[in-house]
């Protein structure tokens, strides 16, 4: 089943074209940052992208701080709401139980093609954004990368290419579980509803709802535990020391969104009547 899964996943040429659309924003930026040489406002603009115009290495994460906010998570989100409710929308999801196939069997192989998916989206980010960085900006992989001093506790901080390495690996698997708490929102409502498009933008609607409530001082009681509260804490990978607090704390907070709302999703879809 999980073969099955990862097969419709890559068959399907919207996979292609959301990681495609992931990677045009930041090859945007680059291009407009590499022939103006203008780099944003002091506290304006994405994290990193005053950096590249100095060392394109740097690029990488200044694409994800791009496609972090908004475009990753909706796409995570309209795949995950697909995943169960567009089976039942076009009436294959009935079919799908009559074979020999557990509904937990089921539930399982769609989240892991969800994580296929999350990894697969990110790495497509990355590996475009280093090819960028390094051609439009230049940069010497082999030599050591200077942290940018509006990101690292102390300016002129400079590490390897192999410390470099550790910490974007650090940023992959920060975002992949951040990532993961927004398709498990999406995944159980997706059992809820027969509407891909519902279940989509119900998860939507609580990703703007949490950042809306992680702005306002009325809610500071309850911004810790906001999904979205502590989604950017992966920039303190790039600090020197790294910064572990913040990214305890989300990678925390996600763990338990994951179990909870993937538990609630298999208890829904184990005991629902499928009638499509």
């Amino acid at each position: 089943m999980i073969t099955v899964e990862l097969a419709k996943l890559f068959r399907r040429p919207r996979t292609y074209l959301i990681a495609a659309l992931l990677c045009a924003l930041p090859l945007i930026v680059a291009v407009f940052l590499a022939t103006t040489r203008i780099p944003p406002p002091p506290g304006q603009g994405g994290a990193f992208l005053s950096a590249v115009l100095s060392n394109g290495a740097l690029f990488p994460a200044a694409a994800m701080a791009l496609v972090m906010p908004i475009f990753l998570p909706v796409s995570v989100a309209v795949l995950a709401g697909d995943s169960i409710a567009g089976e039942a929308a076009t009436g294959t999801l009935r079919y799908l139980l009559i074979r020999p196939v557990g509904r937990t069997r089921l539930l399982v192989a769609k989240l892991i093609a969800l994580i296929v998916f999350v990894l697969f989206a990110i790495g497509a980010v990355l590996l475009t954004s280093l090819a960028a960085g390094l051609t439009l900006f230049g940069g010497e992989p082999s030599a050591g990368v200077a942290l940018p001093a509006d990101v690292t506790s102390l300016s002129g901080v400079t590490i390897t290419p192999a410390g470099l390495m550790l910490r974007l690996l650090g940023t992959v698997a920060y975002i992949a579980v951040s990532m993961l708490g927004v398709a498990a929102i999406a995944l159980f409502l997706s059992t809820v509803t027969d509407s891909a498009l519902g279940a989509a933008m119900g998860a939507l609607s609580v990703l703007v709802t949490s950042q809306v409530l992680a702005t306002l001082d009325a809610a500071a009681a309850i911004r810790p535990y906001l999904p979205t509260r502590y989604w950017l804490a992966w920039i303190d990978f790039f600090r020197e020391p790294i910064l572990w607090r913040d990214i305890e704390r989300g990678a925390g907070i996600q763990v338990v969104y994951l179990v909870v709302l993937l538990g609630a999703a298999w208890a829904n879809f184990t005991t629902r009547d499928i009638t499509n």
